[in-house]
């Protein structure tokens, strides 16, 4: 497989924020050595959302076994799960705000015209409005 340069769309500050919480996680466990610094383990994971790349493609650009890049990313998305709200707490924040983006996804259920939003918007509203109902 042929490696080369390539360039993301995210900050640094995801970077660091990622590397940092992944080096706490390997203080708290105890790794003595790893092939890849936090860092580099960050940017391993964060390409993987990002851009969805195999884990192939990713092992071979950085130089790991393919089973080493999905246990690395593994452990990334169990990082980043943990810092994520309950859903209670998310569903209490969205009730505070004008408007909330559910995972970027449209659901198509029925809204009654009675609500005045019309056309395409009236499904993304309709799908806020239910989650919102639903706690």
């Amino acid at each position: 497989m042929l490696v080369y340069p390539s360039a993301i769309d995210l900050s640094t500050a995801h970077l660091r924020h990622l590397g940092r919480h992944l080096a706490a996680r390997r203080r708290e466990i105890g790794t003595r050595w790893r092939r890849l610094i936090p860092g580099r383990q960050a940017l391993l994971a964060l390409t993987h959302l990002r851009c969805g790349d195999t884990y192939a493609q990713l092992a071979a650009g950085f130089g790991i076994g393919i089973a080493t890049a999905y246990r690395y990313i593994r452990e990334a998305i169990d990082v980043l799960a943990a810092l994520a709200p309950t859903l209670d707490v998310a569903m209490q924040t969205a009730r505070t705000k004008a408007f909330v983006i559910l995972d970027g996804t449209v659901r198509h259920e029925a809204l009654d015209d009675r609500a005045g939003v019309k056309g395409p918007r009236r499904w993304a509203v309709a799908a806020v409005r239910l989650k919102l109902r639903a706690a």
